[in-house]
């Protein structure tokens, strides 16, 4: 299940620019997952990271205004 929930917020970031903007705002994976459980996604910063890390993304944001590229379409 929290496979499943990560897949779905990285999917409705890249669908949706206020999620994405949303998202970019905390500095840290902690922070990242706690905004996403609010929002009723479980999953942990370990099974995040995994994941990131299978799709080849990097949590770190970067530009200006720094944003994350994690993001799936």
């Amino acid at each position: 299940m929290a496979r499943k929930d990560v897949e779905d917020l990285l999917v409705a970031g890249g669908e949706d620019r206020n999620v994405r903007a949303r998202y970019d705002v905390p500095a840290t994976m902690e922070e990242f997952v706690a905004l996403a459980a609010e929002d009723g996604y479980l999953f942990t910063v370990e099974e995040l990271a995994a994941i990131l890390k299978e799709s080849g993304d990097v949590f770190e944001k970067n530009g200006n205004p720094a944003k994350r590229q994690i993001w799936w379409v």
